[in-house]
Parts: structure tokens; C-alpha cells; sequence
């Protein structure tokens, strides 16, 4: 009964570090209410501030596609309860984004600025449709499967873990990746985009489409002919103006 009072507190503690660091996340890339943001005054050169900003990014990067990996989850489930695995995994990607926010070097520079309010608001609006799309669909996909608490709670229980069917709720009718839609809105839409800001938006989007290769891989070896066709028919980002798939199921996701 230990363990499985450990193995539940750890993943309490992992979910509310993912609270803090998605919460500073949002202050963070939009540049208000946190006391280090992304586009912060420049020190130092900008070699240095390229090198170390590509280097906390490659950090994440890794970290959060090589522990998604089911290779990877068979052999750190020999070391921990496997019920532990997807807190484990919260954790790391929490802890590598906090290293991000700690050690990021803002570059300096201006891309483009919008001084219309009417267009900076709309801006901003996209900014937090962004955000919100990637919450809504945490929920979607349940939200407490993908960040360890279900595991923990049924462990902590004596239950066992069922896995989470196939299936494609609300916008997964649409488009097979809403989440990372999400998160292009939130990276790219801002009013003021600096060249510190630039690059993260580019280097992050190029990460989320490498990553998305892998992923869908893995989705259609853990679901077969379901998710082959899902694939073949339901666009990756951009909804198509027909009917939209369904299945009734719910759907589950491997990163």
C-alpha cells in the first residue's frame, strides 16, 4: 500500500508541476505576468544567445519524443511501477521546460509589429483561441490519462489500466492534430514578433512536424486498419468542407 501511496503522490506532484510550467508557458511566449518572458532585454552576443536558445529547445525536443517512444516506456517501466511511467514522463517534459524558461536569451530584433489596436487585439484573440484549443483537447483526448493521474488513481486503488480505445471526439473529427493546431496559434500569433520570438516559433513548428511522423507511426502500429484510415481520410491540420469522420471511441494519443 506504500508504493502505491508514493506512486499517487508522485503523480500529483507531476501534474501540478505541468499546472506551473503550462501556466508560465502562456505569460512566457505572450510576454506579460511572468518575470522572464521570451522576448526579455538581449545580453550577452547573439551567437551565444542563438546557441544556448537551440540547445534548450533540442533539450525538449528529445526529451519529449524519445520518452514518448514505446521502446523507450518498455524498458522504464522495468525500473519504475508502470502506473508511474506517463507521470514520469510529465515531469521530465515539466522539468525541460522550466530549464527553457530559466536559461532562455532573448535575441533582440523586430520581425513585424502591428500598431493598429483593432489588429493587435484580433491578434491576441488568436493568441488565446490558441492556448484554449490546446486545453480543450487535453480534454478531448481525457485529460487525466495523458498527464499520469488516471494511471496513478487506479493503481492507487488495485485496479488495472485499461487503455484508452481509439476513437475521434469533437475537432478530431476534423483535423487529426488539433492539439499541435493549437500550439502553432499560440507560437505565431503575436503583434510584436521579435526575432527571439521568430525563432522559437520556427524551430518549435519544425520539431511538431518532424514529431508528428513518428507519432502517427506509432498510433497506427498500437491501432491497425483504424487509424490507417483515419489517416487516409481526415486532413492533418486543415479541415476539408465535407462531412467529417467519426468513431465513436475515444481516441488516445502517444505523446
Amino acid at each position: 500500500m506504500a508504493t502505491r501511496i508514493a506512486v499517487f503522490v508522485f503523480g500529483v506532484v507531476s501534474y501540478a508541476l505541468f499546472l506551473v510550467s503550462f501556466l508560465y508557458a502562456i505569460g512566457f511566449v505572450g510576454g506579460f505576468g511572468v518575470p522572464a518572458t521570451i522576448d526579455g532585454t538581449p545580453v550577452g552576443s547573439v551567437a551565444a544567445a542563438v546557441a544556448i536558445d537551440g540547445i534548450l529547445l533540442m533539450v525538449f525536443a528529445l526529451q519529449h519524443s524519445v520518452m514518448a517512444r514505446p521502446w523507450f516506456k518498455a524498458r522504464v517501466t522495468r525500473a519504475v511501477p508502470e502506473a508511474a511511467e506517463r507521470s514520469l514522463y510529465v515531469l521530465a517534459s515539466s522539468a525541460a521546460l522550466l530549464l527553457l524558461f530559466w536559461l532562455w536569451r532573448p535575441i533582440g530584433g523586430t520581425v513585424w509589429e502591428i500598431t493598429d489596436p483593432v489588429g493587435r487585439a484580433a491578434l491576441y484573440g488568436v493568441f488565446a483561441v490558441g492556448w484554449l484549443t490546446v486545453l480543450v483537447t487535453t480534454f478531448l483526448i481525457n485529460h487525466f490519462d495523458l498527464f499520469g493521474l488516471r494511471q496513478v488513481w487506479l493503481y492507487l486503488r488495485g485496479r488495472p489500466y485499461t487503455q484508452l480505445r481509439f476513437g475521434t471526439p469533437g475537432l478530431y473529427r476534423h483535423v487529426r492534430h488539433p492539439l499541435y493546431v493549437g500550439w502553432f496559434l499560440a507560437f505565431w500569433a503575436t503583434p510584436t514578433m521579435t526575432v527571439t520570438h521568430f525563432f522559437f516559433a520556427v524551430v518549435t513548428t519544425a520539431y511538431i512536424l518532424v514529431a508528428i511522423r513518428f507519432e502517427e507511426r506509432d498510433l497506427e502500429a498500437a491501432h491497425g486498419p483504424a487509424y490507417a484510415e483515419y489517416r487516409r481520410t481526415v486532413p492533418m491540420f486543415v479541415p476539408r468542407l465535407r462531412r467529417p469522420v467519426e468513431i465513436r471511441p475515444l481516441r488516445t494519443t502517444t505523446s
